[in-house]
């Protein structure tokens, strides 16, 4: 950025060795262009004064100015606190502080003008502000504070005073050593082409708006920089990729994919199905290598369309492998397409780690030999001593969990990498797939197989538990069977899976006529998987567990998904978890049961949830409430970048832009080797350097 960058934040005014070691550590802030790339969460107007008489105790922040009439202690010990009263003419309110009391007290001074500024709240009917920012008023120019930003901070900066106020000491202290303009990171073009500010201007006013519009035209640039690199480098690792693998071409369907289509199809395709199998077909054609992603919501029949275009990989001569994130799953593939084959001479294998000795060496065999077609696997099929005769289709299932290394590792199972299809239930609106997934081609399956019947969504309070157990009585006694779902959060661990045992001897005593399995993720996994298939052979009616069983368990009889503490699941996660259920022909039901006291975000996604069983809906409404940071599985998702300012949830149109800018430049400068280009190929050089985990993506 400027020579700022090779400055150590040490050595900055008030940083020092200690402080400097605080920022490294919980911000990633090295050098003073670090530090200015560190950006403000939220602005508060500090321009106007309030009147004491005018205050509401439900305003965000007050500022006032007035003097202090007099200094109290109250209370003893930890209650002890500190309470000025303070006046303006109009009122009193009173000043409190729980900590730091001795150093308060000294530098406070009686009838003198300060201006002071905070948080209003009502204690005995009287206002009070409690720890208050507050200064000499001939110190503070109020006309010069305009917006004034807060930055975030974590609870150990705080107890190095490394404060909001303290950075924006820093920052000031920075902003003002920039005497001549910054280095540009974006072409000439894109600036005036987008009606950019300079990166001077916007680094300005993002640390210091003059006003709202100046601040605004700052995070335009910034976002628009963030994401178009973002863009450039996803684009250019595609283009890439493409020029580099020449794809197989499968040009003909033969006896294999037509004996299935003519004999085996389990039920008549959707017209969704069929037009995700024509845009697979024309990619298998085409002599690019295919990687598609294949989007839809649980039900939709994907592994039907996988199993079908793996056959045409069949057809011409190669083998195909399925890739799925946990043995479970691999063994519900593994006998889904094996009855789904029945009756065809096609040889199916599964590879987990589990499978061991000489039934392992004879697949091993099978597939160097080329006599194993078609391989069922977990991540085992990554490991080098798994070589095949000829791979030609690989599917991966429930991407989020595979990065985009391991797509890479697949690549080398051939002297051409072979065709990609990955599978997600979890549906990714359009903005997000278009920046975690920006090198994949995607597909969407918007419909359901005939025959299945929508899962009804109910709210019920903790309150009415008893009559929400007379209903599900009712249908284990038709037959069916019941998930209990607890959350288990990492961070309140001990305490969950406390609730999870209460919830199961509860539950236990509830329906003691029942088997009730128990299965969550600090279990060993051959403990788990016994408890699993209890419930999938129908021994156990219920099964109580926390959210291992998301991804991937297929039990038709299922019918009924209580979700406990339904408040603390986002909205991707319960959209997941019900779709555990409504499996079968039978009417299934998603029951999400709250306390009484609920937040408003709380309300709107359980209302999501009951009003609408379209995931894609879902997912955006999910983006919009929580960020992308949350979304399921966008942690390891191949998610290759962190967003300093940019928010995809909100800033759709920006990566619209940015997209197109990027694509621009890739079509115009494919090789990367155009002077005209050469600052923006140079600046994405630094990037992958400093973010280490975009080179992932590179």
């Amino acid at each position: 950025m400027f020579e700022l960058e090779k400055r150590d934040i040490k050595f900055l005014s008030g940083v020092g060795p200690q402080r400097a070691a605080t920022l490294n550590k919980e911000l990633g802030i090295f050098s003073l262009r670090d530090l200015i790339s560190y950006y403000p969460y939220k602005y508060v107007d500090r321009s106007r004064i309030y009147a004491i008489c005018n205050l509401d105790a439900h305003m965000p922040f007050i500022q006032i100015k007035g003097e202090i009439l007099s200094i109290e202690h109250a209370g003893e010990g930890r209650q002890s606190r500190l309470i000025a009263h303070f006046s303006d003419g109009t009122g009193v309110i009173d000043l409190i502080w729980f900590q730091g009391i001795k150093y308060v007290e000294k530098n406070l001074k009686v009838f003198k003008p300060y201006i002071v500024f905070g948080r209003p709240s009502v204690f005995n009917q009287r206002i009070q502000v409690a720890h208050p920012e507050i200064e000499p008023a001939e110190e503070l120019q109020l006309s010069t504070i305009g917006l004034r930003p807060f930055y975030m901070t974590t609870e150990r900066m705080k107890r190095m005073n490394l404060h909001s106020q303290a950075i924006e000491k820093m920052m000031r202290s920075v902003i003002q050593q920039i005497t001549e303009p910054l280095p540009e990171t974006l072409t000439p073009e894109l600036i005036t082409e987008h009606h950019l500010l300079s990166l001077t201007e916007a680094i300005r006013n993002i640390h210091f708006p003059q006003n709202t519009e100046l601040l605004k035209r700052a995070e335009l640039r910034l976002k628009f920089e963030e994401l178009f690199y973002v863009q450039l480098n996803i684009l250019h690792y595609a283009h890439d990729r493409q020029q580099r693998f020449r794809g197989f071409v499968f040009g003909k369907i033969g006896s294999i994919f037509n004996t299935f289509y003519q004999q085996n199809l389990p039920f008549e395709l959707t017209e969704a199905q069929k037009r995700v199998i024509r845009e697979i077909r024309r990619d298998l054609g085409s002599g690019r290598q295919m990687n598609r992603l294949l989007q839809g919501d649980v039900g939709s029949g994907k592994t039907l369309v996988a199993l079908m275009s793996m056959l045409i990989a069949l057809d011409n001569g190669y083998q195909a492998c399925l890739m799925a994130p946990t043995e479970i799953l691999a063994n519900q593939h593994y006998e889904t397409i094996r009855s789904m084959l029945f009756g065809m001479e096609v040889r199916v294998e599964l590879l987990t780690g589990s499978i061991k000795g000489k039934r392992r060496e004879a697949i091993l065999k099978g597939l160097l030999n080329g006599e194993v077609q078609l391989l069922i696997g977990t991540h085992a099929v990554i490991e080098e001593n798994v070589q095949f005769a000829a791979l030609g289709f690989v599917v991966i299932d429930e991407q989020h969990r595979f990065g985009v290394e391991q797509r890479a590792k697949l690549w080398k199972k051939n002297v051409q990498p072979p065709h990609v299809l990955v599978m997600t239930a979890t549906p990714i609106p359009r903005t997000l797939a278009m920046t975690i997934y920006g090198d994949l081609d995607v597909s969407i399956i918007d419909q359901l197989p005939p025959g299945r019947k929508p899962v009804t969504t109910l709210h019920r309070l903790d309150s009415h538990r008893e009559s929400l157990f007379h209903s599900i009585r009712r249908q284990i006694a038709e037959g069916r069977q019941v998930y209990f779902v607890f959350p288990l959060i990492t961070e309140s661990e001990k305490i969950d899976l406390k609730n999870l045992e209460e919830g199961y001897l509860h539950i236990c005593e509830a329906f003691p006529q029942c088997t009730v399995c128990k299965v969550h993720g600090k279990m060993k996994a051959a403990e788990k998987d016994a408890q699993m298939q209890l419930f999938v052979q129908g021994t156990a009616q219920i099964m109580v567990a926390t959210t291992v069983i998301e991804v991937g368990v297929n039990v038709p009889n299922a019918t009924v998904m209580v979700v406990e503490n339904a408040e603390r699941f986002g909205l991707s996660q319960l959209h997941q978890l019900r779709g555990r259920v409504g499996r079968g022909a039978e009417q299934s039901y998603c029951i999400l049961v709250t306390g009484v006291k609920l937040t408003d975000e709380t309300r709107k996604r359980i209302d999501i949830m009951v009003r609408t069983n379209d995931g894609f809906e879902i997912a955006e409404a999910d983006l919009k409430l929580r960020g992308p940071g949350d979304l399921e599985g966008t942690q390891q998702s191949g998610m290759a970048f962190d967003l300093k300012i940019a928010n995809l949830a909100r800033d759709g149109q920006i990566i619209q832009l940015a997209r197109e800018a990027a694509q621009h430049v890739i079509e115009t400068d494919p090789e990367g080797n155009s002077p005209h280009y050469a600052l923006l190929w140079k600046q994405l050089q630094t990037l992958r350097k400093e973010m280490t985990n975009w080179s992932a993506i590179s």
